[in-house]
């Protein structure tokens, strides 16, 4: 008689367009990523099955190249033959582009040491169809000089409180200090990235510093000025937070042993 297989804990590298979900963590009454991913795991493995962990939540809107997630499950099913089934389930707007068997105390969420996330504008007079749900359109011309200058002041280690939205499922004092370790402003053509990675991000933080460089860029307030604005550490302070389409999750980075780190507030 052959002895059950042992139960493993598995990684899943997902892809998926914002624009179709109401964010990745579950909902009631609106679909989500997890909700999706969850149906299609439940579906492949006949049984129910729940994700341990995300390696955080996209907002509604926001687009992701590398989200991260793990489940436990006892199969004798190959990595790659989760991936192939599991692309087959799920709906067009939701891929497995990796999937691989990982420590049993990796935890997609404490075991990350970093994120990297991209916030992408179309800097132009005119819109552009073909990537309005992957772009914020921004008519104002931008000065990219200008915005590398202010991305520079707010590297490093720093309290981020006028850049971090009130998150509704937190209550009492957050610890609103994180380090990007790079922050990044590119062109080609009309199109503008801006890439951060730090070991952590607050509640609409990228969307909140692209809005302030987006100012800064304008001319309507001075890159010196944003130092002032992080110094302050007030919201109150900084500029409204940038819509959703322009975000995407590029990737998570875990050390070589991806052991779980302590949790963060």
């Amino acid at each position: 008689m052959q002895s059950p297989a042992p139960e493993r804990n598995i990684k899943l590298v997902l892809e998926y367009d914002g624009k179709a979900f109401y964010g990745f963590q579950r909902q009631p009454n609106h679909l989500t990523v997890q909700e999706v991913l969850e149906s299609a795991l439940s579906r492949l493995f006949n049984r129910p099955v729940k994700i341990q962990a995300a390696s955080g939540r996209t907002d509604t809107g926001v687009h992701a190249e590398g989200q991260v997630v793990n489940f436990r499950i006892a199969s004798p099913l190959s990595c790659e033959a989760v991936q192939k089934a599991l692309n087959g389930i799920l709906p067009g707007a939701v891929a497995v582009r990796q999937a691989s068997n990982v420590p049993e105390d990796f935890h997609a969420r404490f075991s990350a040491s970093g994120k990297t996330y991209e916030y992408r504008i179309w800097n132009s007079r005119v819109r552009s169809p073909l990537l309005a749900d992957k772009t914020c359109h921004v008519t104002q011309p931008l000065d990219i000089a200008k915005m590398r200058k202010a991305a520079a002041y707010l590297k490093g280690r720093h309290d981020f409180r006028s850049f971090c939205a009130e998150d509704p499922s937190k209550k009492g004092d957050r610890n609103t200090i994180r380090t990007i370790r790079r922050f990044t402003v590119g062109s080609k053509g009309s199109q503008i990235s801006i890439r951060i990675e730090a070991d952590g991000f607050l509640y609409r933080m990228v969307r909140n510093l692209a809005g302030v460089l987006v100012e800064a860029g304008s001319g309507r307030i001075t890159p010196l000025r944003v130092k002032e604005i992080l110094e302050l550490k007030d919201r109150r302070q900084a500029p409204k937070t940038m819509p959703p389409q322009g975000l995407t999750l590029v990737s998570v980075i875990y050390s070589k042993n991806g052991k779980k780190r302590s949790k963060r507030e």
